[in-house]
């Protein structure tokens, strides 16, 4: 089959990729496919470098398609601490099943050099003055002013009282970039091996979650820890605690004064040194499996957002939404993988730096881009499409109740979307569009 030479007349070139790529019988292919499809029938040269960089530029693309690549970003850690207590990280485990005192919510606390935990149980709507009463009762009593505290951005974290209080105490806050939870990830791990045990003691002691959590808060601090080779208590305190397993008494140590102070002093080394070996190979690892990548100040990248809808749906929605938003402009380099960026007016809610795994770098000319106004992104950055309209109303036979539900408008960026949902869940988050609905209905008697 005898192929058409395309010259480099106007932009001839770009009509026929455009034709092999954008048309609905095409719907972006992937650049190999698309140079194996047109080199059957055209033929210029480097043809297959202008398909590779055309579609390597096609926003459409760069926003919807998937990335099989490695996650961006080597690892970094942070430095590892000088003295018990000094630096800690912490967390919340919250929506946990409510207990007769109201807590429902555990505030995870970690020592970053021993690994020492404190794991206490509060309501997730605590007032801040008691949670800062609760932290100056069991952290700051018993280990002193921490000099940085390690977390992610939630909003207690966020807070001004947060803020002024620990300012005031002289301890800087080293909180994650936007929507980067690996941030703390000690933090992250201790919650996992926290829930793994809970679930443990409710299948085998029941009860509620309240009353095991002193006893495995015991157990975490005495069991042995891979990264720094001991107990946390061991590493806090010069030895393991007393257990019914321990049939030996542990007898008080014999050593004083300058031994003493000599002995706790080339502990902390020892710890120190195992941290740095276990963080050399855990870095060695994770950076197999990532890629480095860095923008420089003034590229324009788009931001990853979660495809989430508003509402809850009875059929399957929400997954057709685009990958990425944007471009957005760098602004600034914030140490070595994260940036900030120069979000609109619309996203003000957002914390605008960012780690580089939620970044990838946009190619495409600004001509082409989709403008933020025409999809509504949380303050989470995903996905709202708001209900419009109410269009019906039924009852959803199940075997042993009724549901009520509606049909809904949805304003969506691929035109009218109709879908049903629960009414009672429609009636508290949206209540006008009944008085809509209503005020049709006596319209049209």
């Amino acid at each position: 089959m005898e192929r058409v030479w395309v010259p480099r007349h106007g932009n001839l070139r770009d009509l026929v990729m455009d034709e092999a790529h954008k048309s609905r019988y095409s719907i972006h292919p992937g650049s190999d496919k698309m140079y194996h499809d047109l080199k059957v029938l055209y033929w210029w040269p480097h043809i297959k470098a202008d398909i590779a960089t055309y579609v390597g530029k096609c926003l459409t693309c760069a926003k919807v398609k998937v990335e099989y690549q490695k996650p961006s970003g080597l690892l970094t850690q942070p430095e590892i601490p000088m003295w018990k207590w000094e630096q800690i990280s912490m967390d919340f485990i919250t929506k946990l099943p409510c207990t007769p005192s109201g807590c429902d919510t555990i505030w995870v606390i970690v020592d970053r050099l021993t690994k020492s935990a404190h794991f206490l149980a509060i309501k997730e709507n605590v007032k801040m003055e008691k949670l800062a009463r609760i932290y100056v009762k069991e952290v700051v009593s018993r280990h002193g002013v921490p000099i940085s505290i390690i977390s992610d951005r939630d909003a207690i974290f966020t807070s001004n009282f947060w803020k002024s209080l620990q300012k005031s105490l002289g301890t800087w806050l080293d909180m994650s970039t936007a929507y980067h939870p690996q941030t703390d990830g000690q933090s992250e791990r201790t919650i996992q091996t926290l829930e793994d045990m809970l679930r443990a003691c409710v299948v085998d002691f029941g009860n509620r979650w309240e009353t095991h959590l002193p006893l495995v808060e015991f157990s975490y601090n005495n069991s042995y820890h891979t990264s720094i080779e001991a107990a946390p208590f061991e590493a806090l305190y010069g030895r393991k605690c007393r257990s019914p397993i321990c049939w030996a008494d542990v007898g008080d140590s014999q050593l004083t004064g300058p031994e003493l102070v000599h002995e706790t002093t080339e502990k902390i080394v020892q710890i120190g040194n195992r941290m740095a070996a276990a963080r050399d190979c855990q870095k060695s690892y994770a950076e197999k499996r990532r890629k480095p990548l860095e923008f420089q100040v003034g590229d324009k990248v788009l931001l990853k957002v979660s495809p989430w809808k508003g509402v809850i749906h009875f059929g399957k929605r929400g997954k057709l939404n685009p990958r990425y938003i944007g471009p957005f402009e760098i602004l600034k380099r914030i140490g070595p993988v994260a940036y900030q960026l120069n979000l609109p007016a619309k996203l003000d809610g957002v914390h605008n730096v960012f780690h580089v795994s939620n970044l990838k770098k946009c190619l495409s000319d600004e001509t082409l881009v989709v403008p933020l106004d025409e999809i509504q992104v949380d303050e989470q950055l995903r996905f709202v499409e708001e209900p419009v309209e109410i269009m019906d109303l039924e009852v959803k036979q199940l075997k042993q109740s009724k549901i009520p539900i509606v049909k809904v408008r949805l304003n969506s960026i691929r035109g009218p979307e109709f879908t049903w949902e629960f009414e009672d869940q429609m009636m508290r988050k949206y209540p006008h569009l009944f008085k809509q609905t209503t005020s049709n209905v006596d319209n049209n008697e």
